[in-house]
This record gives C-alpha cells, structure tokens and sequence, in this order.
C-alpha cells in the first residue's frame, strides 16, 4: 500500500503512474519526471491518493517543476514543432516516400567542468514502405535546425505505439498501454480461434495481425484441448445431443439436443462425451 499519482506528457497522452513521495502533486500542478534524455515536465491528472497495490518498483516524481523547468518544456515543444515543420518541407523536397510520425529533441546541457555539456539533438521517427537513402536529408535538416540529426525508421507496429489509436474493441491500442514487446502472430492463431479470416477483421490500427490473437491463444488451446469436438455425440443434464459449436470465453459448448432438435449452451465440465472417447482423452 503507498501513494500514486497519474501524469501525462501530452493533453489526451497516455498516463503514467508514479510513486509522489515527499511531495502532494495536485491536478493541473506540472512534475518533473526522470526520463533517459534527463528530467522532463509532465502535467499531474491525477492527485496524489492513497492505493491499495504495492507501490514498490514505481517510477517516483523527482520534484515540482518550478519556472525555469516550464520556460524550458515550452521551448523543446517549440524546437519539436519546428523540426516537424522542416523534415516534412525537406522530405518533399527530396521527394523521398517518407512520413514523419514524431520528434524528439534533446537540448544541449551546461558544460560540467572542463567537458563540453551535450549538444542539443533532434531525433525523427519516420515510416517508409522500403529502405530509404536519406543521407542528404540529414544534412539539409542539420543545417536547417542547426543541430545533430537522427532520422530512424519504424515498422508499421512500432509506428502505431508511437502514435497510439483506439482498437477494434474499443480500447486504447495494446501497444501504446501495457503491452511492451511484440511477438509472432500468426494466421493460425485466428483459425484456432474461429475468427473470420479477413484482413479487415483480425488486423489492428498497424495494418498487421491484432497482438490480442497472440497472448488469448493460450487459453484457446487449453479449451480445445480438453473440450468435446464438434459433431462428437455427448450427454448432457438436459439429455443426449451433438457438439455443434464451442463458446470459449465463456468455457461452453453448444449443444444441439436429439429429442427436439433443439440448441442449448452447457458448461464444458457438465458434458460427457462416449466412454471411449472419454478414456481416449484422458488415457495416462
């Protein structure tokens, strides 16, 4: 048990929760935020509170940001907005089949000593249906925003975590929430599903298999594994009848009764297939 509060770095951006610790962040307060480009400001949506989960292990809110810290947000906001402006003008230009899905920018630091501080760079998310050569847009796009230039390139899948969306389901994207790593998907695992193999169907905002179909698939196996099959003759408490459908969601069969002719759902553990198929099943 401990306290949380949510924050976000974007208006409508995705929320992350972080241990407040000495300090009582209130709704609309702007936070400091330890990010691996350095410390950033995020504004706080949800006040400080007392949770019943273990809050160990939980990022923690490293400070109020005061306004130094806010002049420089509005500034790395401005420097982002800018660099957009330039790579899409540029990308035009060298009519390169690119799209810029975000920026990042990271400003030079006060020198520490005798080193150098960090020089200020911008780093370009973009998406391209193959291999593009842009090592003359880096160099326009240095010389344009006076600064190092990254350019790197997305897949498809990387692209829709980067930009988020609403699923099929009505949800924020897997991807751009919990889920942290991509896995094989494969066509197989919404045949084992019983989904309509149309692309419009099982696909998700990326344009490829839904991430869904992967980490449900296990739970489909272990049904199908332990469920009649479809047109095996069972018992049931409302009589004897076929297996003409599987309900896994709900751990269920369908049932089409012999007397009447009739459909029934019956939990999968109150069916009883034949004796023989029975032992065959659970033979050790």
């Amino acid at each position: 048990m401990g306290m949380l509060c949510a924050v976000t770095f974007n208006r409508y951006g995705k929320l992350y929760y972080l241990d407040p610790g000495e300090f009582r962040p209130r709704v609309g307060d702007k936070v400091l935020v330890a990010t691996d480009d350095g410390p950033e400001v995020a504004d706080c949506v949800w006040a400080a509170e007392w949770s019943d989960e273990d809050t160990t292990g939980f990022p923690k809110v490293i400070g109020i940001a005061s306004p130094d810290d806010v002049t420089r947000d509005e500034l790395i906001r401005q420097r982002k907005a800018e660099a957009r402006v330039a790579a899409n003008r540029l990308i035009r230009e060298h009519q390169l089949p690119m799209k810029v899905i975000a920026v990042d920018h990271v400003p030079g630091g006060p020198a520490d000593g005798d080193e150098p501080g960090p020089s200020p760079r911008t780093t370009v998310y973009f998406t391209a249906p193959h291999r593009v050569d842009f090592r003359s847009l880096v160099r326009d796009l240095g010389a344009t925003l006076r600064c190092r230039v990254e350019l790197r390139q997305l897949s498809a899948r990387d692209s829709a975590k980067v930009q988020g969306g609403i699923g099929s389901c009505g949800r924020d994207l897997c991807c751009s929430t919990f889920l942290t790593e991509f896995e094989p998907v494969s066509i197989r695992m919404a045949k084992e599903q019983d989904l309509p193999l149309n692309p419009m169907r099982i696909s998700g905002a990326c344009g490829r298999l839904m991430c869904c179909l992967k980490y449900e698939h296990p739970m489909y196996q272990d049904f199908h594994g332990n469920a009649p099959a479809i047109g095996e003759q069972v018992s049931t408490p409302e009589g004897e009848g076929r297996v003409v459908g599987h309900s896994v969601p709900r751990d269920a069969v369908v049932i089409r009764l012999a007397a009447d002719g009739s459909r029934t759902v019956c939990p999968k553990a109150s069916v009883c297939g034949s004796r023989k198929a029975y032992e065959d099943r659970y033979a050790v």
